[in-house]
């Protein structure tokens, strides 16, 4: 018996993975939509088919199917519901429009936005916050670091939950190993009700490793929220002795729009754990505060559309005078790059502000590759200075603005998890481009002379990191 094992195993495990291979193949031709991708995955499982489908299964899924989860009662056709200050906006323009057929939230008015500057102006307003909650808090990071300013968070949130305050933190299950060891044991032994998005010690209960939740969520008692692109990390903190400094921008918001900053957190809360938040708790009857047009808009890999790229894709379409951009990578790609040549050469003015070194330095080489493209037609493009900045905001005229937590890149727009804030407010914007043009004033432009005469290893390097795009 043993010997017939031994002559027959070589052939079974050939044929497995023969099987395999060509099941994976099939899979990446029925559903992979860019066909670049689809033809370097089919390639490699092919070519290379132990190593080609153990990467397939790890990074090359980017689609999943999420069951859908509405959360709070009276939700008619994925819309959230009206309360006192919370009726959709009446907004008829063509970019309003456009937003409103891809968008599941109604954008609806009476809201006050407020930017918060970095972990100095962020921190303490998120935490004092937290300390005056009397019935609910909900958060939500991606990273969520064990470091000073993390145990600071953890108390505050362990003073709310003594106070009989509810509260509820959800991790990302990949995020949270940015510190070792990792925030769990804190919020364990603060006896605070915590969950990890998507994650699992054992590789075949977390199939998605490449998907993640990016977005970070601040809701208290349903009234006050706060969103953008800080994670809870002492190193946004640049004022202090950090190693690393991050600059950001963080958003403190009241108003109708709060309802649907907690309605993409308890979605997320729900499919980890099962658990629905409904109720007054957390969702109270709203009043308006200001005079801010808002929508949160989720989006995420298990949609049927790639739906931040289409509505960054619609903001560009409809600019008339002018975009901004600022990010901390700048990785658009054919039709965003084609979409942003074709507004300048028509006249609108467009300003690209990216750091000139970020936090991954493969990123970086990779952003150059093409700028010569977008500097050819008109588009000014500037190199911010350090600490990096990870900012991530889109202005359009003076009208329209989009923030929160999706990168000009490939995983932002079709892998992870993400939630931006659309708002339509003159004040809102204008007070938004000053902060642009402060940072653009700080950095320097690039030419299009400096581009063209990067040596030749240089521009292979730039080119050889582009093709891994997809993946960055």
């Amino acid at each position: 018996m043993l010997e017939l094992v031994a002559f027959y195993w070589p052939f079974a495990t050939t044929l497995l993975v023969l099987v395999v291979s060509v099941v994976l193949a099939a899979s990446v031709i029925l559903y992979k939509r860019n066909e670049s991708a689809a033809i370097a995955w089919v390639g490699l499982i092919l070519l290379s088919p132990v190593i080609g489908s153990i990467a397939y299964l790890l990074f090359g899924i980017n689609r999943i199917r999420r069951r859908a989860v509405r959360t709070r009662a009276g939700r008619l056709d994925g819309r959230v519901g009206t309360h006192p200050g919370g009726a959709p906006a009446a907004l008829d323009d063509p970019l309003a429009r456009l937003v409103d057929g891809l968008a599941t939230q109604p954008a609806v008015a009476g809201n006050h936005v407020e930017p918060l500057r970095n972990g100095e102006e962020a921190y303490p307003a998120m935490i004092a916050a937290i300390d005056g909650a009397e019935r609910s808090v909900a958060l939500s990071s991606y990273i969520f670091k064990n470091d000073a300013l993390g145990r600071a968070f953890v108390a505050a949130l362990e003073r709310a939950r003594l106070r009989g305050v509810e509260v509820r933190v959800l991790v990302d299950g990949v995020g949270q190993i940015y510190s070792f060891p990792t925030i769990v044991a804190a919020l364990r032994q603060s006896d605070i009700p915590f969950a990890r998005y998507m994650h699992s010690f054992w590789p075949w209960r977390m199939p998605y490793l490449n998907l993640r939740n990016h977005r970070k969520v601040l809701v208290v008692d349903g009234q006050t929220g706060f969103t953008g692109g800080i994670n809870i990390s002492a190193n946004n903190q640049v004022r202090s002795d950090v190693s690393r400094p991050v600059r950001d921008i963080h958003f403190r918001i009241t108003g109708p729009v709060v309802a649907q900053l907690m309605e993409v957190f308890a979605d997320d809360w729900t499919v980890t754990t099962r658990e629905v938040l409904d109720g007054p708790d957390w969702y109270p009857e709203m009043i308006a505060s200001g005079p801010v047009v808002a929508r949160a808009i989720p989006s995420g890999p298990h949609e049927h559309i790639d739906r931040m790229r289409w509505i960054l894709h619609a903001g560009i379409s409809e600019a008339r005078a002018r975009i901004a951009i600022l990010t901390p990578y700048f990785l658009p790609d054919e039709i965003l790059v084609s979409a942003l040549r074709l507004a300048a050469r028509k006249g609108v003015a467009i300003d690209i502000l990216i750091p000139e070194r970020s936090n991954l330095f493969f990123v970086d080489w990779a952003v150059r590759a093409r700028l010569d493209e977008l500097l050819m037609d008109g588009c000014r493009v500037w190199f911010g200075p350090a600490p990096f900045n990870h900012a991530k905001m889109m202005l359009v005229d003076r009208d329209w603005a989009l923030v929160g937590s999706s990168n000009w890149d490939p995983r932002s727009l079709r892998l992870n998890f993400e939630l931006n804030l659309e708002c339509r407010d003159a004040g809102l914007v204008d007070r938004l481009d000053a902060l642009f043009v402060r940072e653009r004033d700080a950095a320097r432009p690039l030419s299009l002379e400096e581009v063209r005469q990067r040596p030749l290893v240089i521009r292979l390097r730039d080119g050889v990191a582009r093709l891994f795009s997809p993946y960055l």
